[in-house]
């Protein structure tokens, strides 16, 4: 491994940060997500968050309350090595409603006095500037990324944070896991769905000007300092095709295009021929600017970066189609030879490894794995202790994949943040049991703890990781 390798953790505001109504923030897309049955019609923009029961919990307004811990927390990852350290920025705490002449200098403030924290201890900020974040005001006057009004409010944003922070902050992610809006679209960009709407094609919208918006952010950025790195993120993981039948190893290779769209326009800086092929078959016509494209093709991103959980499969065969993995928003056919988490996600690690070759090969740019990670329900034992041997036999597995991927196959890679460094709320089911975390959290799915930290057998672990530079993962 490269000797200024970025080892480090990666969290998101709307699932840590907490503070929903402190310094001046408004209201996000993610404030409005409850937990229980009613969160998955919400993020699929398929129920309206304002008819939500009265009762309804919505465990991201406190999180684990990082707004008045993070110094705390910082310590305790400096206290693991951290070379670098992936978080996001609320979009409503810098522009409450989105739309404001001029940032929330409250915001700006708690943001330069956490960056400062990290830089204190020499961890080098990697900021993720939209992660499932949108201002609430947006959502409600322009239908969120529906209208090309956002690529406006999102570059202010973008000018906002890249004047403020240009000799803080050198890498920045544009959007998180930018193809979830295909798959949790009220999750992934505030779009909710008109009955009779075509679902596709407000999804397609979305994502141009999505796209638009990140292009000119990168442009932005470059023209503010020359040394930002701008990245884009994926929701990566490969599909298998369930056999050689080539119905199966085409069903695949469309599965995997669903997710390269994204990637192939911001680093190769067009869109590709089977995406105009499909919007011909589809009917569908996007609302451009003649300059899109321009800008599309000049200001590709620097870096890759992505998260990995698990592989996927792919059949055309409706028996096994029924049968698919549980607990994940891209659900997959099973995959016969992986074991599977708690939530039903398969444990793949050399599936780690070809999936970046394949991005790599793909798109020859430098690759950060952002998140890769285990949740799992973890026990206190009498003594406050928590043994996580299933998290370090989980991480050793895919760091050693990593390790393969980069000294045997020459993958260019510039870091390694596993997901949920610290325990947090979980994107996709809003629990807190579901834990990824070298620092357990106490709190539980109602709410209820103490938001006390405590270190896992993993912190140490990973600690060990970091200090050897991977050499040792015992």
């Amino acid at each position: 491994m490269r000797k200024d390798f970025l080892w480090g953790g990666a969290t998101a505001a709307n699932q840590c940060e907490g503070g929903y109504k402190e310094g001046n923030r408004g209201m996000g897309s993610v404030d409005v997500i409850p937990w229980g049955e009613n969160r998955f019609p919400v993020m699929l923009g398929e129920m309206d968050y304002r008819q939500l029961p009265e009762d309804s919990y919505y465990p991201s307004r406190e999180a684990i309350d990082m707004y008045h811990h993070y110094k705390e927390d910082i310590a305790l990852f400096a206290e693991m090595g951290f070379k670098c350290y992936r978080f996001s920025f609320s979009w409503s705490r810098i522009f409450p409603t989105g739309e404001e002449e001029q940032p929330n200098e409250e915001g700006l403030k708690f943001y330069e006095d956490f960056i400062d924290e990290l830089l204190k201890y020499n961890i080098e900020p990697v900021v993720t500037i939209c992660h499932f974040d949108v201002p609430l005001a947006l959502v409600e006057k322009y239908g969120s990324w529906k209208s090309r009004r956002l690529i406006d409010c999102y570059v202010k944003y973008c000018d906002a944070i890249f004047r403020r922070f240009k000799d803080k902050v050198k890498y920045w992610l544009t959007f998180n896991e930018i193809n979830m809006l295909l798959h949790l679209p009220f999750m992934g960009a505030g779009l909710q769905f008109k009955e009779g709407e075509n679902k596709t094609q407000v999804k397609y919208q979305a994502a141009h000007n999505e796209l638009v918006a990140s292009a000119k952010a990168t442009r932005l950025a470059h023209q503010i300092n020359p040394d930002f790195k701008i990245g884009c993120m994926l929701a990566a993981g490969n599909y298998y095709p369930y056999s050689c039948n080539p119905e199966d190893v085409w069903e695949a290779l469309n599965r995997d295009r669903d997710n390269y769209f994204f990637i192939d326009v911001q680093a190769r800086g067009e869109y590709p021929a089977y995406a105009r092929k499909m919007f011909e078959r589809e009917g569908i016509v996007l609302e451009t600017e003649e300059e899109d494209f321009r800008i599309l093709k000049e200001h590709t991103v620097d870096f890759l970066s992505f998260s990995y959980y698990s592989s996927r499969c792919a059949s055309t065969d409706q028996e096994l189609i029924n049968k698919t993995t549980a607990g994940n928003a891209m659900k997959s056919v099973k995959n016969p030879y992986l074991k599977a988490s708690e939530w039903g996600w398969q444990i793949d690690p050399l599936g780690l490894r070809i999936t970046m070759n394949t991005l790599y090969d793909r798109y020859q740019k430098p690759l950060f794995i952002v998140e890769n990670g285990l949740g799992a329900i973890d026990r206190v034992a009498e003594d406050g202790s928590i043994c996580d041997d299933y998290r370090i036999e989980y991480l050793k597995a895919h760091i050693e994949a990593m390790m393969d991927a980069v000294d045997v196959d020459g993958v260019d890679l510039l870091g390694y943040t596993p997901w949920g460094c610290i325990d947090l709320v979980s994107a996709s089911t809003g629990e807190m049991s579901k834990r990824y975390g070298f620092i357990y959290v106490d709190k539980d799915d109602a709410g209820r703890g103490t938001l006390k930290r405590s270190r896992k057998k993993s912190f140490d672990w990973y600690k060990q990781v970091i200090e050897t530079n991977g050499e040792i993962l015992k």
